[in-house]
C-alpha cells in the first residue's frame, strides 16, 4: 500500500504553483520531483496534479514516500565505525587509505560498500547517500543520509554553511598564529587530479587555529566556509606549510604513510528534531604517533 506525506496549504502560500510550493516550502530536490512525477505520486485533493496548477489555502498535498529500489552501490562485508545514527543520519569513522564511494576503477573496498552491507544485515533496503567526501588518505567523520528528503535539507545545510566540519592537522614549520586563508582555487594545468591557487579559481576560504607547536611542526584545528576540491591541502601548501606526509602538495613522510589530516567533527542541525547534534571521531594512531616522535613542546 502506498504511504503519503500530507501537507495543508497556508494562506500566505495561496496562489504559488505545485512545483513551487514542493520546491520552497516542502524541500523537494528537483531529482526527488522528477521520480514523483514519473511515479504519479503529486497528488491534490486526492487527484493527479500537474506541476503548474495553482494551490488555494486549505488544499492538501499529498506526496507519494518513495521508497529505495537498491543500494547503489554493491553490498560488501567490511568493519565500519559508526559515530552516530538515528532514523535520518549515520556518521561514520572513516579510514585512512578508504574511498568513500567507488570511483573511477575502484569498485569496492569503499565505506559505501561497507555501509550498504550493514544495511543489508538489518534486513533494510537503503540507498547510501553520503553527504560529502574525504579524500582517501583522510580518516575521520563522514555523513550519510537515509532518505532523499533528509538529503536534500542536509545538502542545504553544506551550502549555507550551517553544517559544519572541523579538521585537525599536522604541518610542517612552526605556525604559532591563528588566520584566515581566503584564496581562490582551480584545476592544475595538464595534471587533471591536482588543485592550486588561480586567481580565477573558485572563491575558497579555510580558518585555522594552532592547537600546540612541536619540534618543527604544528597541529593546528581547520574548519571551512566553502568545500573545494583538496583545499585545505592546497591552502596550508599556499602558506608555506604543508601538510606531513602529504606527497601531491608537499612531500612523503617516515612518520607516517599519508597526509596527516583527520576530519575531527561535524556540527548540523538534525532535521526533523531542529536539535543541533554534534559528532566527534577519536584521534587517529598513526597522527598521535607522530606527536609522540616530534616531542610536544
Amino acid at each position: 500500500m502506498k504511504k503519503y506525506d500530507k501537507y495543508t496549504v497556508d494562506t500566505e502560500h495561496e496562489g504559488l504553483t505545485v512545483e513551487t510550493y514542493l520546491r520552497q516550502i516542502v524541500q523537494c530536490s528537483a531529482r526527488r520531483l522528477q521520480k514523483l512525477t514519473r511515479a504519479k505520486g503529486i497528488l491534490l485533493k486526492g487527484r493527479n496534479v500537474f506541476l503548474q496548477k495553482k494551490v488555494k489555502a486549505g488544499d492538501i498535498l499529498q506526496v507519494l514516500v518513495m521508497t529505495d529500489q537498491a543500494y547503489g552501490v554493491r553490498p560488501e562485508a567490511g568493519e565500519i565505525s559508526v559515530l552516530f545514527e538515528d532514523a535520518q543520519i549515520i556518521v561514520l569513522d572513516k579510514a585512512a587509505g578508504q574511498l568513500v564511494h567507488p570511483a573511477g576503477q575502484t569498485e569496492g573496498g569503499t565505506l559505501a560498500n561497507f555501509l550498504a552491507h550493514y544495511y543489508q544485515t538489518k534486513g533494510i533496503l537503503m540507498t547510501v547517500r553520503p553527504l560529502h567526501r574525504l579524500d582517501r588518505d583522510t580518516s575521520g567523520c563522514v555523513a550519510f543520509a537515509k532518505d532523499a528528503r533528509t538529503q536534500t535539507e542536509m545538502e542545504q545545510q553544506l551550502q549555507s554553511g550551517s553544517f559544519k566540519r572541523t579538521y585537525l592537522t599536522l604541518v610542517q614549520g612552526l605556525l604559532d598564529r591563528d588566520g584566515v586563508i581566503n584564496e581562490p582555487i582551480g584545476h592544475s594545468p595538464g595534471r587533471p587530479n591536482r588543485r592550486m591557487i588561480r586567481p580565477e579559481g573558485d572563491q575558497a576560504i579555510t580558518y585555522f587555529r594552532t592547537v600546540r607547536t612541536l619540534s618543527a611542526a604544528s597541529l593546528l584545528e581547520l574548519s571551512l566556509a566553502t568545500g573545494r576540491t583538496h583545499q585545505i591541502r592546497v591552502h596550508l601548501e599556499h602558506i608555506g606549510h604543508p601538510i606531513i606526509g602529504d606527497g601531491m602538495y608537499g612531500k612523503r613522510s617516515s612518520l607516517i604513510g599519508r597526509q596527516a589530516l583527520h576530519a575531527s567533527s561535524l556540527c548540523f542541525i538534525h532535521p526533523r528534531t531542529a536539535q543541533v547534534v554534534s559528532v566527534k571521531a577519536p584521534f587517529p594512531a598513526d597522527m598521535a604517533r607522530v606527536i609522540e616522535v616530534l616531542n610536544v613542546n
